[in-house]
């Protein structure tokens, strides 16, 4: 069906319109909010000990959490694709049981399994603190990341087959060297391109990672967290805001990366 000009323009513009009230319009407001007084007191707000801190200690758990879900990603979606075994459909979708499960959830549930009284509470007992510290909310990140890597993965191990592979078995290869020369050089543009939604997600996660989280500047505070101490707990809405567009700043260069990925996986075809 041909649509008229006029209809095609009103579409245009109602689409415009409805991403610039939802995205385009509360980023200017941020920014504005955020360099109104200067970029030396934005500067100042994200120097702060509490802001290296909750830097910091965001970029550790990516740190963790990333070759944690690469591992796991990359085995998990090779059984999935090369392997025929019992409960096949039910492992595909416990993979996907992040994008249903609400990240609140998540961490309510790895309380009432880690936390005074749970199924592994004992562990405190011993000196080994999970929740409301840095194992805890490394749980609850990795949960949250865990489809990106095998989802990415998945379908470039369906494209390229297993002709290559089972060549090089023929010849003599060990399973490793296979992996290492064949299949990961294959698999390079789908698993860089999860290892970024990887990343973006763990810095943004805030659900889970609260509910795990005492949230006491300085020990356990994320950059979401931060955000949400400076703005609900201390009023400082300034301060909020410089946070948050450290946070955004971070996501654009994430975006950046992705955008290249995606054009080099395409050109790489």
């Amino acid at each position: 069906m041909k649509l008229a000009p006029w209809t095609k323009l009103s579409l245009r513009t109602i689409a415009l319109a409805y991403l610039a009230i939802l995205l385009v319009l509360p980023l200017v407001i941020i920014l504005w909010r955020t360099f109104e007084k200067g970029v030396g007191p934005f500067f100042d707000s994200i120097t702060t000990p509490a802001a290296q801190s909750a830097f910091q200690l965001s970029l550790l758990i990516v740190a963790i959490v990333v070759p944690v879900n690469v591992v796991f990603g990359v085995i998990t979606a090779l059984a999935l694709v090369r392997g025929k075994f019992p409960g096949r459909n039910l492992i595909q979708g416990l993979v996907d049981l992040p994008f249903a499960v609400s990240p609140v959830v998540v961490g309510v549930s790895l309380i009432l399994l880690w936390g005074a009284g749970g199924w592994f509470g004992g562990l405190d007992d011993h000196g080994f603190k999970v929740i409301f510290a840095l194992p805890g909310m490394v749980l609850a990140t990795i949960f949250v990341t865990m489809p990106f890597v095998v989802r990415e993965v998945e379908p470039v191990l369906h494209e390229i087959g297993d002709d290559q592979e089972q060549a090089a078995a023929t010849l003599g290869a060990s399973r490793w060297q296979t992996f290492w020369r064949i299949t990961l050089p294959a698999i390079r543009w789908g698993l860089t391109y999860g290892i970024v939604l990887t990343v973006a997600r763990a810095l943004g996660e805030f659900g889970a990672v609260i509910m795990v989280s005492t949230a006491l500047p300085g020990k356990s505070q994320t950059l979401t967290l931060l955000v949400h101490g400076r703005y609900m707990n201390d009023h400082n809405t300034f301060g909020a805001y410089c946070a948050a567009t450290l946070l955004m700043g971070i996501a654009l260069v994430v975006l950046l990366l992705m955008t290249l990925l995606e054009r080099k996986r395409e050109n790489a075809k």
